[in-house]
């Protein structure tokens, strides 16, 4: 399964309105500031100016969203590209994306979006209303946020989320995880699974490669769990950066006391790109050892991505070991999976599979 690129204008609105939308978790200070409390930097925002994720600007004292309704990727794509492998299998989803994000990854694979602003991007005129109808006219069960940080267009993700819940769509997001807890518990509410980049376990590796903090990443992740919405986690590694064993073992281990078992990780293949092009591409190795690592700690599911046809890429049985989801890459070519359950020795396996 490929993914389907949306081009046709007939699906946008051809009119060109004011998509401005004030910001939600904002405070007005003195002298016409605003503090920004979407993420966890909270930006001291003077008037006129922008937040870090370039997508907040402080209009007299006031904050706006400045690319509400401004998607620059708009796309039909296999859950399993986000990835979530333990939530409806096999079927597709509507992804948007815009331009900002409120980390400064060195490694980026989507710098193309997250790494500039509205003004350097070409982007389409979609309302939240014309996101839902898109995505029944095209059949998705899904709308999920991803390619950028959704935090940085938080409200229109929220707004859409909203209105998905009541139209009977399912909502996603893949996020870096640094939400202040209000503003993630607020989206929750309209969330039905969340992919969540656990970059790494160091805050030294953190503030070095990402000029960010882990602490709001793990806050995050237990507030999911918290809250009983479907979790998985994604470890991309990055060659002689976040690849040290005992670090790989500390990460499983946290997973395994503070969310469970049964939390889907993905150790995901690095190849060169952004500002990182000097590296290269994640040795099989490596991620077999850190496949082999999570398994002795005890993780039920684990999978290794970015490495198409490679056995892990498939889900198996904790108990029996029976293959269960069989994939290649994206493509999922067999689920045997029956009421949430393994055809051949009855085990629970945790996920939403309709």
């Amino acid at each position: 399964m490929v993914s389907s690129y949306i081009f046709a204008p007939v699906f946008f609105s051809l009119f060109l309105t004011s998509s401005l939308r004030e910001a939600m978790f904002y405070e007005t200070l003195q002298q016409n500031r605003v503090r920004c409390n979407v993420c966890f930097r909270r930006c001291l925002i003077p008037e006129g100016k922008r937040g870090f994720c370039r997508n907040k600007e402080n209009k007299k004292g006031r904050l706006y969203n400045i690319v509400y309704s401004k998607p620059s990727a708009v796309q039909i794509d296999p859950i399993e590209k986000e990835p979530l492998y333990h939530f409806l299998p096999g079927t597709n989803i509507l992804c948007l994306g815009t331009a900002g994000c409120n980390f400064r990854c060195s490694f980026c694979h989507n710098w193309h979006l997250s790494q500039r602003s509205i003004e350097e991007m070409e982007y389409y005129h979609l309302s939240p209303e014309e996101v839902i109808k898109l995505a029944k006219k095209r059949n998705c069960p899904t709308i999920s946020f991803t390619y950028n940080e959704p935090i940085s267009f938080y409200e229109y993700m929220y707004d859409i989320a909203k209105i998905a819940k009541k139209e009977g769509l399912r909502v996603v997001f893949h996020t870096n995880g640094s939400m202040t807890e209000e503003s993630l518990r607020e989206l929750l509410k309209y969330t039905d699974a969340v992919t969540v980049d656990w970059k790494g376990f160091s805050n030294e590796f953190y503030q070095k490669v990402l000029r960010a903090e882990v602490a709001p990443v793990t806050r995050s992740l237990k507030v999911i769990k918290e809250k009983g919405v479907h979790l998985e986690i994604v470890n991309l590694i990055v060659p002689g950066h976040n690849d040290k064993e005992e670090e790989i073992k500390k990460m499983c281990q946290w997973i395994k006391d503070s969310l469970g078992e049964d939390v889907p990780l993905h150790f995901s293949r690095f190849f060169p790109n952004y500002r990182m092009m000097n590296l290269s591409p994640t040795p099989m190795k490596t991620l077999e050892r850190a496949y082999a690592i999570a398994k002795e700690v005890g993780l039920y599911y684990v999978t290794l991505g970015n490495c198409p046809g490679h056995k892990y890429n498939s889900t198996f049985c904790p108990k029996c070991h029976k293959r269960l989801i069989h994939r290649i890459h994206f493509a999922v070519l067999e689920n045997l999976i029956k009421e949430g359950k393994c055809p051949k020795c009855g085990f629970k396996i945790s996920g939403i599979w309709k």
